[in-house]
């Protein structure tokens, strides 16, 4: 008789927890899965699918207007905030149900409470005091947005958590942060109409993407909503007019809500990690080895928790991994070197590789392509808009390093560029493909001459 209940116990029931526990309990394991709270985790309930919805319902107001270019009459259109939140909120309802189904189906006991850890081997469910014995335990909690900076009256602000369950569209909104969350926010509701600003403390939005997709962003949401960076928040006051948010200039920001975007923590605490003598790190994050597990052999972490990657699609190919090598006998691991993402602004970026500055770091010389350009698009609507393309080449293999795309569809473009990217692509395979004509993309394979070769000063 097993000294355990069971094979593998998952504590979280986000994208990474749902998939290691399909995939091991496919192999024959058996596993019990715990979430608190809705399975799905954050990219499915409060994240992902549910801003790329209200993502989709922004553009229309492009679209509306772009129309009359093409020759269409549109009366002045109006949007209810009401009616995207009810269908957006049925759509995570029914793929919460998905979600359920699929783990059921492939054999795996959800329980609906949170799990502590109380040894190497035992899990307590705290709602039914019930003790569960597990040979192994994966970790896959995710994180929690947070405010910061803890000013005076930040209590009064909301967080992406929050900013679902808003009842009507505000009108005056202040957005507060630089990274993804907040920049694709921001464009949403300068989209639906409220009278957005967006308060950054750095001097250019998304830190660590490549500069010129940077001032990219920036020209084009300075043109969309209030940009203010270099300026940092230091107190909210509420008034009989809004919220008052003091800048650390003198300056005063008044809105109906103020959200809050500034980062995100592990969901470490309470977890009993001390018990079992795991330390997090300095940010919070579980340490982990290349195939997912932790200084205790019998727990492994995967996903957000460990502060790796932070992308819902890293942390499916991370629980994946751990269920291939434990329970499928195919030891494999994640390369978090080469991941193409893409930011749901308006217009959108995608990226897969390095960024300039870093690519000449890494590489010492490289090429530079570049295409600028007005998408066809806007010939006729008028829209002042631009397209943004670098292909970076290193100059030793000529292998294509880094790919940047600024502009419509640029996150379904990079999905198919990543792959060409991951394989090892060299400038001569982009050369020798046919062009698809017309369209933005073929930009992407008919670039021929580089800009001057950059590299580090005293190299080469």
């Amino acid at each position: 008789m097993s000294a355990f209940d069971v094979d593998l116990f998952v504590i979280g029931g986000g994208s990474g927890g749902v998939r290691a526990a399909r995939i091991a309990s496919g192999y024959g394991a058996k596993v019990m899965l715990a979430e608190e709270y809705r399975v799905g985790g954050t990219c499915v309930i409060r994240g992902c699918v549910p801003k790329k919805l209200m993502v989709y319902a922004g553009r229309f107001a492009d679209e509306f207007e772009d129309a009359a270019g093409f020759g269409w009459t549109v009366e002045r259109p109006r949007f209810d905030w009401r009616v995207l939140k009810q269908r957006r909120d049925a759509e995570v309802t029914r793929l919460e149900g998905i979600y359920d189904t699929n783990l059921m189906r492939a054999g795996v006991e959800i329980v609906p409470e949170r799990a502590v850890i109380e040894d190497p081997h035992t899990i307590r469910l705290l709602g039914s005091d019930r003790v569960v014995r597990a040979e192994r335990i994966l970790v896959a909690v995710g994180g929690h947005p947070v405010k910061e900076p803890a000013v005076p009256g930040i209590e009064l602000a909301i967080t992406s958590n929050e900013v679902f369950e808003l009842e009507s569209l505000p009108e005056r909104i202040l957005v507060i942060g630089g990274g993804y969350i907040a920049v694709e926010f921001a464009g949403v509701f300068a989209a639906l109409g409220s009278r957005t600003t967006l308060l950054h403390r750095g001097d250019r939005l998304l830190r660590g993407f490549d500069d010129e997709v940077r001032d990219a962003l920036a020209e084009a949401y300075g043109r969309r909503m209030d940009l203010r960076l270099g300026r940092t928040l230091t107190r909210i006051d509420r008034r009989a007019d809004g919220l008052c948010a003091r800048l650390d200039d003198g300056s005063e920001i008044l809105a109906d809500q103020v959200l809050v975007a500034t980062g995100r923590r592990p969901n470490v605490a309470g977890l009993g990690l001390e018990k079992v003598g795991i330390e997090t790190d300095a940010a919070g994050a579980i340490p982990v080895d290349a195939y997912s597990q932790t200084s205790v052999p019998s727990i492994y972490a995967v996903g957000d928790v460990t502060n790796r990657a932070n992308l819902t699609p890293v942390a499916i190919r991370e629980g994946h991994a751990f269920a291939d090598t434990v329970y499928g006998g195919k030891p494999s691991c994640v390369d978090h070197r080469l991941i193409p993402t893409a930011v749901f602004s308006t217009p959108e970026i995608g990226i897969v590789g390095h960024a300039e500055a870093a690519a000449r770091e890494i590489y010492g010389k490289i090429d530079v392509y570049k295409a600028r350009f007005r998408p066809m698009k806007a010939t006729l609507s008028g829209r002042e808009e631009r397209i943004l393309m670098k292909v970076l080449v290193d100059c030793a293999s000529d292998r294509v390093v880094g790919v940047h795309l600024f502009g419509h569809d640029a996150g379904e473009l990079i999905q198919a560029v990543g792959i060409a990217v991951t394989m090892g692509a060299t400038k001569a395979d982009f050369d020798r493909t046919i062009a698809v004509h017309p369209t933005a993309a073929e930009e992407l394979v008919t670039m021929r001459v580089p800009e001057v070769t950059k590299h580090p000063v005293g190299v080469g």
